[in-house]
């Protein structure tokens, strides 16, 4: 009887453990190797409430057994259920940013994790593992069993998703009429592609990767439930955070059309260096076949730096260099939006959106100059141009609870962190940001912290970091700048920083949130 008890005590309190720890496997993208990273990070795995539970169970069967009468492991598993309860009933009130989707696959981890964890805990309580000992390990060893559950999965996983992407290349195969374009970059990729399906839709039948489908999976699965014979463009986003993701998804979609938006340091983590992601970035370029047309974010230092290998025709737009096809003059912008004009056919065209930023308009010109080599009539472009929407959390203005806040959470870098902060400095009103920092960028993540907290000085009055851990190097920046560190609060979670923004900014100030992050990385 005491055996079953230890089990329902030990296995509830895995559950617990097990079900975090899937939740940071998906938000490390199914990565062993990011998920090995993120583990080896020790305060990552609520050390607190371990040795807190443990220095309990130490306690109390010390007592329990000196002091009233001797049932093996008896206050142990008492000890455990009780903790188990408070664990169970914290995540219930926990709010996370972005909970454990119970995708399809997941569903299927959940099910080799639970024999896993089923047999390793009958083994060690038959064969008399003191249940002190399974206090001591079972918490520990939850976290380890992603390793075996991703390993056993890992074929099955393979294979289905070889199979939907299978079907999805024969869809591809069989529309020889369809216009392919490939938009990739270390940032403005989604935005671009969002520009350049507003414009390409005033005489196309476009479709396009919705949100951040970027990976195989997230085209195969627009592919194939969403591609129809009406449809004549099919704007594929392609994400990147190894080499050769892109060449891969080029020989997946074979698009003739190639846009390259942006190169910059950004997952370093998982990448090693920077010519890593150059060489792979550019071949969204360099695997378009001998007829197809790139078209190139010339003011971007690393692209123009980077000799094409391949033949093809190539459209260069820019903002600061003169040596381009489609070049964006007389820029106006502030806090309402942007202008810009650029000659077209001969003639000075003026364009305006309510989009924020200078770099938008990098944005707009690359959507500009493939609508153009698509044949859409200028005026059409004026007008779909006019009509754009922020993309939700880039740099999106918006009220929240009657504040005015600019959105910019989605997956910051340390480049469009600083292009953030240019846009806050335009803006009336006491100046806030809100952020955790940024991540993912390996070995140079703190030092691009350290910058990143530089930058803000004489464009952030206020600033609001989130976790004391991650908020160390951005501090360290904001010294070194002469910023007064008076002005620098920090909290352990973005719940506290609203709250604080609330009791103590006005309506007519301006807070930036920068990068929101997964909760696997917020410490």
């Amino acid at each position: 009887m005491i055996q079953i008890v230890s089990f329902i005590a030990f296995a509830l309190l895995s559950i617990v453990y097990i079900e975090h720890a899937l939740l940071v496997f998906q938000q490390n993208r199914y990565g062993l190797d990011r998920y090995g990273k993120w583990l080896l990070d020790f305060k990552n795995i609520r050390l607190n409430a371990y040795f807190t539970y443990v220095a309990i169970a130490f306690i109390a069967e010390f007592l329990f057994r000196r002091y009233i009468f001797d049932i093996k492991g008896l206050m142990i598993i008492v000890v455990t259920f009780i903790f188990a309860a408070a664990l169970l009933y914290r995540e219930q009130q926990k709010i996370y940013i972005k909970p454990l989707v119970y995708t399809d696959r997941v569903k299927r981890q959940v099910i080799v994790i639970a024999i896993i964890d089923i047999a390793y805990l009958l083994i060690l309580i038959n064969f008399g593992v003191d249940p002190l000992v399974l206090a001591v390990i079972v918490p520990l060893v939850s976290w380890l069993l992603i390793c075996p559950m991703a390993l056993i999965t890992a074929p099955i996983e393979a294979r289905i998703s070889k199979g939907y992407e299978n079907e999805a290349r024969a869809i591809l195969k069989e529309r020889d009429d369809l216009l392919k374009i490939a938009i990739t970059g270390s940032y403005g990729k989604t935005s671009t592609k969002n520009v350049l399906r507003s414009l390409l839709s005033e005489k196309y039948y476009t479709l396009m990767t919705p949100a951040s489908y970027n990976t195989p999976m997230g085209i195969t699965r627009t592919i194939r439930e969403n591609l129809k014979r009406i449809h004549e463009v099919f704007i594929c986003e392609m994400g990147a955070d190894h080499v050769d993701d892109i060449s891969y998804l080029m020989d997946f979609v074979k698009p003739r059309y190639g846009i390259l938006t942006s190169i910059g340091p950004q997952h370093l983590n998982t990448f090693g260096n920077l010519e890593n992601i150059i060489k792979e970035k550019m071949q969204v370029i360099e695997k378009l076949p001998r007829d197809g047309v790139g078209i190139i974010n010339y003011d971007n230092e690393y692209i123009r730096s980077y000799t094409i290998k391949n033949p093809i025709k190539i459209i260069k737009v820019g903002i600061d260099q003169e040596d381009v096809d489609y070049r964006a003059i007389d820029l106006k912008y502030d806090s309402s939006g942007l202008s810009f004009k650029v000659f077209l056919h001969g003639e000075l065209e003026e364009f305006k959106t309510s989009l924020l930023g200078k770099h938008n308009i990098i944005n707009i010109l690359l959507a500009i100059a493939m609508a153009a080599e698509l044949g859409v009539d200028v005026k059409m472009m004026k007008t779909a141009i006019a009509s754009l929407r922020p993309i939700e959390h880039r740099l999106e203005l918006k009220a929240i609870n009657g504040y005015r806040f600019i959105d910019n959470a989605f997956n910051s870098n340390p480049i469009s962190s600083k292009l953030s902060l240019d846009v806050l400095k335009l803006m009336p009103g006491k100046r806030v940001i809100v952020t955790p920092g940024l991540i993912d960028l390996g070995k140079d993540e703190e030092r691009y912290n350290e910058e990143f907290g530089a930058y803000m000085k004489d464009r952030v009055d206020v600033a609001i970091l989130i976790g004391k851990n991650r908020a160390k190097a951005i501090i360290k920046g904001l010294k070194a700048s002469g910023f007064d560190m008076e002005k620098v609060i920090v909290k352990d979670d973005i719940y506290k920083a609203f709250a604080y923004i609330y009791e103590n900014f006005q309506k007519d100030d301006t807070i930036l949130l920068e990068n929101d992050l997964p909760d696997a990385f917020s410490n």
